[in-house]
C-alpha cells in the first residue's frame, strides 16, 4: 500500500464518519453533566463514582448523534475502520489509574479523567488525518494539569468547564475539516 492509498483510506474515514463528531458531541453532553456533578455538595469520592456512571452514556448518545448528523460507524471495505474501535478501547487500560485515584485521592479524579480522555484523542489525528485531535489532546492534558495545580479542591469543577470548552472547540474544528473534505 502506498502512502497515497493510505491517505485516501484515512480521508474516506474522515468524511464518512465525519471525523468522529458524533462521539465528540456525546462527550460534550456528558462533560456538561459531569461539570454539574462537581458543583454539587457531595464528597469527591461520590462525585467520582457519579462521573464514572455517566460515562456509560457515551455509546448510546454517540449512536443518537450519529443518526442526527448522519455519520457512519462502519465504513465497508476500508481496512482501517476497525482500528477506530481499538483506539477507543485502548483508553480502558488507563482505568486502573482512575480506580487508584478514586480510592486514594478522589479530589484529583476529575483531573485524571480529563487527562485520559484528552490524551486518547492523540492517535485520532493519524486515523482521520486531522491534526485537531493531536493539538487538542495536548491542550486538554496540560491545561487541566495547570488548572489542577492552581485550583482548590472545591473548585475542581472548573476543570470540567475547561473540558467542555475544549470539546466545543474540537467539535467546531472537526466540523469545519469535514465540510472542506466532503467536497472531494
Amino acid at each position: 500500500m502506498t502512502q497515497e492509498e493510505l491517505n485516501k483510506l484515512k480521508i474516506e474515514l474522515s468524511v464518512k464518519a465525519k471525523n468522529g463528531l458524533d462521539f465528540i458531541l456525546s462527550a460534550t453532553v456528558i462533560w456538561c453533566a459531569i461539570t454539574i456533578i462537581w458543583t454539587l455538595d457531595f464528597t469527591s469520592y461520590s462525585k467520582s463514582v457519579f462521573t464514572f456512571m455517566l460515562s456509560g452514556l457515551m455509546l448510546p448518545l454517540a449512536f443518537g448523534f450519529s443518526k442526527l448528523i448522519r455519520s457512519q460507524w462502519k465504513v465497508a471495505n476500508n481496512p482501517l475502520q476497525p482500528l477506530g474501535l481499538w483506539l477507543n478501547l485502548a483508553q480502558l487500560f488507563y482505568f486502573p489509574f482512575l480506580i487508584l485515584i478514586i480510592t486514594n485521592i478522589p479530589d484529583y479524579f476529575l483531573f485524571g479523567y480529563v487527562v485520559i480522555t484528552g490524551a486518547h484523542f492523540f492517535p485520532y489525528a493519524w486515523y482521520y488525518k486531522e491534526s485537531g485531535f493531536a493539538v487538542m489532546g495536548g491542550i486538554i492534558s496540560f491545561g487541566s494539569l495547570f488548572l489542577t495545580l492552581y485550583l482548590a479542591p472545591e473548585h475542581q469543577y472548573w476543570i470540567g468547564v475547561y473540558m467542555v470548552f475544549c470539546l466545543l472547540i474540537l467539535a467546531l474544528r472537526l466540523y469545519t475539516s469535514y465540510q472542506k473534505r466532503k467536497k472531494y
